[in-house]
């Protein structure tokens, strides 16, 4: 099979990726933020982190399961957890633009690290791109969502909405798909069976 044709079946077989995100990133974000009731504390973001990641995770681990091992939604949860308690205390749990922009690239840290170690127990060769790609992913979802959906932001709620998650599903759709197809061929094998 060329290259190119591998990548698009991959691709293809990803598809689920962009809708558990669309669907894991609100649903969430509205759980966590009506059990912490909005971002302004460690304890809080700790707690909403470890909530909305655990849902976020099992949605993208449901996408991603012929791929990952379910260790996908406890890295998630906890890497968002961590990485959103030092996001939000980092900008003293502000809400202007740039205050959430750097608590997604701070996120997105925790979660790129926790999950890239998650894709490195399967050997996926490049996930290093995966944990450099999530911080500036994490952080244009927060900028977008800042511009469409400004009650998130207000509300303080632990990460962005539908329409960062449209964006952020997108470009992370593409990025896993190029690490599958240049995966090692036992795993490639494997996620075809």
């Amino acid at each position: 099979m060329d290259m190119q044709g591998d990548w698009t079946s991959i691709a293809r077989r990803m598809w689920l990726w962009p809708v558990a995100i669309l669907l894991g990133f609100p649903i969430g974000g509205l759980v966590a933020d009506l059990v912490v009731d909005g971002v302004d504390s460690v304890g809080v973001a700790l707690a909403g982190g470890l909530i909305a990641g655990a849902i976020i995770g099992a949605a993208e681990w449901f996408a991603l399961r012929q791929w990952v091992s379910w260790l996908w939604i406890p890295a998630t949860s906890a890497g968002m957890a961590l990485g959103l308690a030092a996001g939000a205390a980092l900008v003293n749990y502000g809400t202007d633009r740039g205050d959430v922009v750097l608590i997604g690239a701070v996120t997105g840290v925790g979660v790129g690290v926790a999950q890239a170690l998650v894709l490195a127990r399967r050997r996926f060769p490049g996930v290093f791109w995966w944990a450099v790609a999530n911080p500036p992913a994490w952080a244009l979802g927060w900028l977008v969502t800042s511009y469409v959906i400004t009650t998130n932001v207000d509300e303080r709620f632990p990460n962005f909405g539908a329409s960062g998650a449209l964006v952020y599903g997108l470009l992370t759709w593409l990025l896993l798909a190029v690490l599958f197809r240049v995966a090692a061929p036992e795993v490639r094998d494997r996620a075809a069976r």
